[in-house]
């Protein structure tokens, strides 16, 4: 890999503490880049040109990459310019005032009231793998964490006495989450009739003594699993959904419920509260039903 990326990749990961997922999907955006550069007889990823930029845009539609994942491409590589300008690498930022592609905005996706009681209520297996996969679903949705946080939890960061769970999200960046209700019983349930048992099967290259969801060998459950897990109970409550829609849920549920953006930005763990203000567009039927029932005149007597 050209020397330039790699400074900007280990600026990435000691400066600006990026996760080891942030990295590599960089690391992929960047390498493409750098197959054209190569196509195109540019050896150093830093004396790229505006048209080689823009021939590499034209190359990720043309494969029939979708516009998000195009305005991804073009965003990494836009960043890792402006680093090198910044460091004296290069003089000149190809990328300067070239616009990237425009992405038809979507609002997150989140199930129903209904559907949540449906996902949650259904039976689950007898035995220490359903206290876990109950305790799991639940947590996602009553705590709206990234699935990465989930399993990156450990038995020491959930305190059920306070309610409360020591979260570490994006940059490793700590913040604390309320836990209670279903939630924090199903993780007490799982602790008392589930990890200790899934524990007692683990081996010695699986070991992982301080994690909270832990597999059926008793290692550390991966973000893979747990995405294969949603789906299948997803798709028994008759539900097309993955890790991340119960967190789309949990916060459009929560400012259905009166909620403070403020407050649910930091149990989101946004950096910005742009990020968060997308949940207020999500239910515009909550919105009239909230106007037509509560506003004096809102209805013609």
């Amino acid at each position: 890999m050209d020397a330039s990326i790699r400074d900007f990749l280990a600026h990435l990961a000691v400066e600006r503490g990026a996760s080891e997922h942030t990295l590599d999907a960089y690391r992929r955006d960047l390498a493409r880049y750098e197959r054209t550069l190569a196509d195109r007889g540019v050896a150093v990823a830093s004396h790229a040109t505006r048209e080689d930029v823009v021939e590499h845009q034209r190359r990720l539609f043309a494969a029939g990459y979708a516009p998000s994942t195009v305005e991804r491409n073009m965003a990494a590589i836009r960043s890792f310019h402006r680093f090198c300008v910044r460091e004296g690498i290069s003089e000149l930022d190809p990328t300067a005032r070239l616009p990237l592609p425009k992405v038809p905005s979507r609002l997150p996706d989140a199930i129903s009231l209904d559907e949540a009681e449906r996902l949650l209520s259904q039976p689950f297996p007898q035995g220490p793998v359903g206290y876990r996969d109950k305790a799991i679903l639940e947590v996602l949705y009553g705590c709206g964490l990234r699935v990465s946080e989930l399993v990156g939890l450990d038995v020491s960061d959930v305190d059920l006495a306070e309610g409360l769970v020591r979260v570490f999200g994006k940059g490793s960046k700590e913040r604390i989450v309320p836990i209670g209700g279903y939630a924090a019983q199903a993780v007490s349930e799982y602790l008392t009739h589930g990890r200790p048992y899934l524990r007692a099967k683990r081996s010695a290259a699986s070991a992982d003594r301080s994690a909270l969801f832990v597999n059926q060998r008793g290692g550390r459950l991966t973000r893979q699993a747990v995405f294969a897990l949603v789906k299948r109970y997803g798709g028994r409550a008759g539900l097309d959904i993955h890790p991340h829609t119960l967190r789309h849920s949990f916060a459009t549920h929560m400012l259905q419920g009166g909620a403070d953006l403020r407050s649910l930005q930091e149990m989101l763990g946004h950096a910005d509260i742009s990020t968060t203000q997308v949940y207020t567009h999500v239910d515009r039927s909550h919105l009239v039903e909230e106007y037509l029932s509560t506003h004096p005149r809102a209805r013609l007597r």
